[in-house]
Parts: structure tokens; sequence; C-alpha cells
């Protein structure tokens, strides 16, 4: 990198305007609030402030060192990943990979995030580095790496699924199952006996894309009793592979279940079976379950509730019993109750696609056709930050 002539309140601004943005980005990429459009204007803007980066040579990777030196937070260490990668000068790499290592688990998903925005021209001699060396961390940053860019490492796939770590081996049965390499399912469903829930739950997903949702299941079950921080991800996917008479009397029964009734509420609009609307308006009336059926609601129906006044930030607005509440948005039971008898929700509206519905229909048809790989639904349409 060389030293440009820049100025240092607009660098600063870069790298702080880069980091918030990117954060946004990772807490909604796959979420229910925004779409394509939504984040592809995220998408403008943050790619707007990595070229000003960029563009200051080593004032902007000083500029990056400075935010990530005062807030050692992901969104920080994301554009140190950024701007090392971009450059290819291997001691940035390496000073990120380093700055990584001190946030644990949150810094690898950061590194991850600037591998992802990445150019794979630019990432191929790290990546051959990474997967070849003996720390589990840069193996895990490597297929990282093939994950997002979804290249297949041809037989290095079976040795790594193999490896002694388990984070290796997670990810590596992700990128096994989202390839569907079925010639790889005998060590996949080894995984579904792995050392972590996390592992195990990763093995399940791989073994559903590759056919095998019955050796599968019974280790999601397992996961949704045992793992509350796991169980969304269990209870979905179990839904996604199982018909739907058995996944409704599945489903029927965790609701009766008080530690797996908001998870499981959530999950009821994976069904797309509207005539539950007003069981869901029920629900939002009742403050440990509103946030939850609000999640189904956006399921059921292709609208952008952003557009609408069925939700709310304040938790006031719903009463008095819900104030406490810090999850949001909340939907407003009187007015979802209103636009459903108005109209069964069926209005006068443009189809909206959510980034999760956009990552469902992308997993349902992966799990419908053995032989189709598992898209990356998280490419979106570039919109100008303006419009």
């Amino acid at each position: 990198m060389q030293r440009i002539a820049s100025i240092a309140a607009m660098v600063d601004q870069h790298a702080s305007d880069a980091a918030f943005l990117w954060f946004r980005r990772r807490r909604e990429i796959d979420g229910p609030i925004l779409g394509e459009t939504d984040i592809g204007r995220i998408d403008q803007r943050l790619n707007a402030n990595l070229e000003g980066l960029m563009a200051s040579g080593k004032a902007g990777w000083e500029a990056a060192q400075a935010h990530f030196a005062d807030y050692t937070e992901p969104g920080e260490l994301f554009v140190l990943g950024v701007l090392a990668l971009r450059w290819g000068e291997a001691e940035a790499v390496a000073s990120a990979v380093d700055a990584a290592a001190t946030l644990g688990e949150v810094g690898v998903s950061g590194l991850s995030g600037a591998i992802a925005r990445t150019p794979r021209e630019n990432l191929g001699p790290f990546v051959a580095e990474w997967l070849d060396a003996r720390d589990a961390r840069l193996r895990g940053l490597g297929l990282a790496a093939l994950w997002h860019h979804r290249v297949d490492p041809g037989a290095r796939l079976g040795d790594l699924l193999s490896n002694p770590d388990p984070d290796v081996r997670r990810r590596a049965f992700r990128l096994a199952g989202g390839l569907k390499r079925r010639d790889l399912l005998p060590a996949v469903l080894d995984g579904l006996d792995g050392d972590t829930s996390r592992e195990r739950l990763t093995a399940a997903l791989a073994a559903c894309l590759l056919g095998e949702t019955r050796s599968a299941n019974p280790v999601l079950d397992r996961i949704v009793l045992a793992e509350p921080d796991l169980a969304a991800a269990a209870i979905e996917l179990r839904l996604l592979t199982t018909p739907l008479k058995t996944g409704k009397a599945w489903l029927q029964e965790r609701l009766t279940q008080p530690a797996l009734r908001a998870t499981a509420t959530a999950a009821i609009g994976l069904f797309g079976d509207r005539s539950v609307v007003p069981w869901l308006i029920a629900k939002m009336r009742e403050p440990e379950l509103v946030f939850a059926a609000g999640l189904a609601l956006r399921d059921l129906f292709d609208v952008d509730f952003n557009d609408t006044d069925l939700f709310t930030i304040d938790p006031a607005v719903l009463g008095k019993e819900f104030e406490s509440l810090t999850a949001s948005p909340l939907p407003v039971a009187d007015r979802v109750t209103a636009w459903w008898d108005e109209g069964r929700g069926g209005g006068d509206h443009e189809t909206f696609h959510s980034m999760r519905r956009l990552r469902l229909d992308a997993m349902r048809a992966a799990l419908a056709k053995p032989d189709a790989p598992l898209t990356d639904w998280r490419r979106t349409r570039r919109f100008p930050a303006w419009m």
C-alpha cells in the first residue's frame, strides 16, 4: 500500500461508516425485515466507503487499524480484513488474522465476511496456504472462502471432514452438503455423532441436503430438546424435511412444551397455512409470544410490513405488561386484526420477499432436487443508495 494524499477526517469517516454498515448488513442478511433491494442499498453505501479507504492507501489502513484499536468489534475487523485481502499483502493479511484471534468466534465471523466480499482472484494464494496450515483457525478461514465462493476442493474435502477440530469439520460438512457431494455421505453421517451440538446440527443439514433425512431427524429432535440456542434452526430444518401432515403434528407437540412454545410459535408460518392467523393474533396479546407471533406472520405473507403500521418498535404501545420487552419490531394485535378482517391480507401491495424468504426458497429448492446445489441467496441486487 502506498502513502496517498488524503483528508484525515474523511478517511476516518469511511472507516467508521464501513464498520457500521457491515454490522447492520450482518444482522439483517438472513432476517425477515429487509429484502434484496434493501440489502442492495446497504451494499452500495458499504462499497463506496470501502473504495474510499482503498483509494486512501496507507492512510486508509491506518484509519482501519485505529478504529479496531478503539472498538475491538467484528465490524471494525471486517474492514481490516477487506483492505488486507484486496491489497493482497501477506503482512497485512496476517495482521488481520491475528486481530481476529483476539475476538474468538465473532472474530472468525468478521473475517469470514471480509472473505465473502473479496474477489476470488485475490483469495487464491491465501486459501491454499490456509487449508494446508496446522492452525485450525486458518483451515476454518480456508473453508469459509470455499463456501462463500462455492468452490469444490475435490478430494481434499474428504480429508477436512475428518479433521481433529470440530469447527473445521462443521465448516466442511456445510460445504459438502451445499455442493451436493454425495460421495461424502458416509463421512457426513458420522458427523451426526460429532463432538459438539453445532457440529451435529450442521452434519444434519448436510445429510438432509444429500437426501438422508431419516438419519438426520432424530438428531434434530434431540437438539430441539437439549439446545435452546440451536432449537430454532433445528425446528426449521425439521419442518422443511418433514411431510406437511406429519410436520404439523410434530410442531403441535412442541407447542405444548413451555420451554419451546415461543420457538415453535415462530416456526408455524413455515407451513404457509393462513388459517392460523386468528390464532397468531391471540398470541400477539401475550408478552412471551408476541415477538414469535410476529415472525410467523411475516412468513405467511409476501408483504413488506415496513410499509404498514402493523408493527411497532415501542413496546409501550402494546400495553404496560409489554413495556419490558426488548425484541422488536412487535406486531400490534388490534391493527393486525383490522388488516386481516379487511381483506385477509390480500390487499393491494407489491410482492415482497425478505432475505429470510430467499434463504428458505433456496433451501427448499436444494432439498427437493438431489443434484441441485444450495444457491447463494445472499447475492443481492445492487441498487443506488439514493433510490
